[in-house]
């Protein structure tokens, strides 16, 4: 299990990206840094999100791969409202430096750093 710390990467509202801004998973990854999907299905509870947000009270879900064969974060189990996808997740890498797209709550996608990796 690793745990990935991904930033907000540079936007017009954060310019300089914001380090106070993003989330913490703890999934499990292949040598290559691409997500395990067969370690991910048998240790899901295990596979969790924290969404901190410059200040605001913290969220915190699980990683889950829904019916339709998507990526999300979810925060209250079978509410699909609040689950934010993650636009190709199982062929990112997560290495730092790497870059991913997160749909989020309030419907905006943006992108984000994965600055750590442990």
């Amino acid at each position: 299990m690793k745990t990935i710390r991904l930033e907000l990467a540079r936007s017009k509202e954060f310019p300089d990206g914001s380090a106070a801004h993003g989330y913490v998973i703890h999934a499990p990854l292949k040598r290559d840094g691409h997500l395990d999907v067969e370690a991910w299905r048998k240790e899901q509870d295990r596979c969790t999100v924290r969404r901190f947000w410059g200040g605001t009270e913290e969220e915190r879900g699980l990683l889950i791969h829904t019916a339709g064969r998507r990526w999300a974060f979810s925060y209250v189990a079978g509410d699909d409202a609040d689950d934010e996808p993650i636009f190709r997740l199982d062929s990112h890498v997560f290495r730092v430096g790497e870059y991913l797209s997160i749909t989020e709550h309030d419907g905006i996608e943006r992108t984000f750093r994965v600055a750590d990796v442990s």
